[in-house]
């Protein structure tokens, strides 16, 4: 059943009285209401967030999984006083009036496609890193963003976060001089995902839209909810799963946007299983004004040593910036600590700028323009790996150059009818 935006106001407003001063402070136009896709878990962190502002509203949780939506439906009653409605398909989100805006923590293969499907609608997006599956679809999503005029926001927050804009701010302002090079890094102790083996879809599984705009694959017990990440046909490894985060503070504090050489080594090192992308990884984006940023992932082994804490460093002529999360640290070239500093974190901030910029029009802190730039690094990164050998890059668009095989990696194949389109 569909909610219309008066019916969804008086619900809120009839169930407490907190919610009617509330829908009378703001104006019933004035609210944003989100439909949340994908609630296994950081979907459902989002959306109580979302129902905690006082400038937003959850209308719909959707997901695949039925236990999934009652229980995200629950978490989000505890911080909203309406019951947002459980929907099983995205496309009666899309359908529904009254949502203004579609986030999504679906799986990868998802992202793109849904993202463009919300555009079309009308609909604002906040999607999860990193934004697409693959570089076309990275380009289809800015170009529908523009077409129909919808804010798109990347879930990269760390580009809200004070301490980390100010640290930016010092690199490019010119704290450590001519930054010239940048490390991101990763690690964690995942464990082995074993040998799956194909069998009987579960009963609380709709698995036909699970695999939505991916091709069909038979229904096997090692990938769902969280193991999809290790296979390409519908995830992005270690260094799209978390190496965008990192990758993104690279590149913004650089200044730099497409890389013109991208080389790549590592492999799956550890575990012998079925995962297909490497856990341990390491790759080198070059860039034409003489500066670089170097990726390092480790998926098996969590051991910083030296280096502990950090997501991203900067290096230049005249010292050097480690940034922590939500603080940094400068130092000089004689490595002494010049300046720290801290401030907040957390989901808040970066959901507040995109629900006031969709209501009250601007770009995004992690703009979708900005998110596709920062997800092709991850991209060309495990493109390269696929390939086996370094790939030369368009620096106006970062596409491959004068390598078929790796070109063909810059797009998919979708199940019929679910081919994106602006």
């Amino acid at each position: 059943m569909h909610t219309n935006r008066r019916g969804f106001l008086r619900s809120a407003a009839v169930a407490g009285a907190a919610a009617s001063v509330a829908s009378r402070a703001l104006g019933a136009n004035d609210r944003l209401v989100v439909g949340v896709m994908g609630v296994h878990g950081r979907g459902t962190q989002l959306a109580r967030v979302f129902a905690g502002l006082k400038s937003s509203a959850v209308a719909c949780v959707c997901d695949v999984d039925s236990r999934n939506m009652s229980a995200a439906a629950a978490a989000v009653t505890e911080v909203q006083v309406y019951k947002p409605e459980e929907v099983g398909d995205v496309r009666r989100i899309l359908e529904n009036k009254v949502v203004d805006a579609l986030v999504i923590a679906a799986p990868n293969h998802w992202h793109g496609p849904a993202t463009i499907l919300a555009c079309k609608a009308g609909k604002h997006v906040y999607v999860e890193k990193p934004c697409c599956h693959n570089p076309r679809e990275g380009e289809l999503m800015v170009a529908a963003a523009r077409a129909h005029g919808r804010v798109v926001q990347m879930g990269t927050q760390r580009r809200s976060w004070p301490a980390v804009i100010e640290a930016m701010e010092a690199v490019r302002g010119g704290a450590i001089g001519r930054a010239f090079f940048s490390r991101g890094r990763y690690t964690n102790v995942r464990g082995s995902i074993g040998r799956g083996k194909e069998a009987p879809v579960p009963g609380w599984l709709d698995y036909e839209l699970w695999q939505g705009p991916a091709p069909r694959r038979p229904y096997t017990d090692n990938r769902i909810h969280y193991n999809w990440h290790w296979f390409w046909h519908w995830g992005n490894g270690e260094l799209g799963n978390n190496g965008v985060h990192a990758l993104d503070l690279c590149r913004w504090g650089l200044g730099v946007e497409y890389p013109v050489r991208v080389t790549s080594s590592g492999g799956r090192y550890l575990h012998d299983d079925d995962q297909e992308t490497p856990d341990t990884h390491e790759v080198m984006f070059e860039f034409a004004d003489r500066k670089a940023i170097a990726w390092e992932g480790l998926s098996c082994n969590q051991n910083w040593l030296g280096a502990k804490g950090w997501i991203a460093s900067f290096y230049g002529d005249k010292g050097a910036l480690a940034l922590w999360e939500g603080a940094y640290t400068i130092f000089d070239r004689n490595d002494k600590i010049v300046k720290e500093a801290k401030g907040p974190g957390g989901d808040e901030l970066h959901i507040r700028n995109f629900v006031d910029c969709a209501r009250a029009g601007g770009r995004p802190n992690a703009d979708i323009e900005e998110g596709h730039k920062s997800t092709l690094l991850p991209h060309l990164g495990n493109i390269a790996h696929r390939v086996g050998r370094a790939l030369r890059c368009d620096p106006a668009s970062g596409r491959i150059l004068g390598d078929e095989e790796a070109m063909a990696l810059w797009g998919r194949e979708y199940a019929p009818g679910w081919e994106p389109t602006v």
